[in-house]
């Protein structure tokens, strides 16, 4: 790997790998990308041509990672700021020092350190948040239940805790600090202090989106339920609908 590959690298808050046929099959962003990984950098994947599907090497790099919709070039300005938001979630407070010295108050905005993800449901445009009660559950103490809301509240943002390596994503939410779960025996969303199994997310992207817009589709891994709304209530269900979709805010 030449210097100038190798000084990239180490000195990156992230590295965004174009998911193309080319890519794939070009060893010098094999060896970038692989050293990347090495280096503990940051990935944000940009899908750039339709119908590819990651194998080998930069499948098993990329795997559970959402990717940024680059598909449909009429969508090119919400794909890139879709881009720049998910960068900025990646690096966390590092991006702080880049939003110093941004000049334009535009762009500031979109660089500057943010409190979480908000989750907004694509069907009813409503947030999901915290609602403040509290309820006793004989196994785990006590649980914090959830809804839908028409504007964010302060619960509403979540910060996502995933180890390296792992599909596996856990969300805290921002103000309370407990961890959102899923209990398939009540049917009803959660969250609570500590995280274990009940509290394990899959967060996928949604491929039938082109919008440019982060959409995704939340997955409780432990229940083996997708997470929508219905009725104007949270539940989970066992096939993906176009009413399981989200948009990261």
């Amino acid at each position: 790997m030449k210097n100038i590959y190798i000084s990239a690298v180490e000195n990156a808050m992230v590295v965004c790998p174009f998911l193309t046929e080319k890519y794939q099959a070009s060893k010098n962003c094999k060896k970038e990308l692989n050293y990347s990984d090495a280096c503990d950098v940051a990935f944000v994947p940009c899908m750039i041509q339709p119908n590819f599907k990651a194998k080998g090497w930069l499948g098993l790099l990329t795997a559970g990672m959402l990717w940024i919709d680059f598909r449909n070039p009429d969508n090119f300005e919400q794909s890139v700021e879709s881009l720049v938001k998910e960068i900025t979630a990646a690096c966390g407070d590092k991006v702080a020092e880049i939003a110093l010295k941004v000049t334009s108050e535009e762009t500031k905005q979109l660089v500057t350190p943010q409190k979480g993800r908000a989750f907004i449901h694509i069907s009813t445009n409503k947030y999901l948040a915290e609602t403040g009660e509290v309820i006793t559950h004989w196994g785990s103490g006590s649980r914090s239940t959830l809804t839908v809301t028409d504007t964010p509240e302060d619960t509403s943002f979540w910060v996502q805790v995933k180890e390296k390596g792992s599909e596996i994503v856990f969300f805290k939410n921002y103000a309370t600090q407990g961890y959102l779960g899923y209990d398939p025996n009540g049917d009803y969303i959660y969250t609570k202090p500590d995280h274990y199994g009940a509290e394990e997310w899959l967060l996928m992207t949604d491929e039938n989106d082109d919008t440019g817009k982060r959409a995704v589709i939340i997955f409780a891994n432990y229940g083996k339920k997708y997470l929508t709304v219905r009725d104007g209530e949270l539940t989970g269900v066992d096939d993906v609908s176009t009413d399981c979709r989200w948009y990261l805010h």
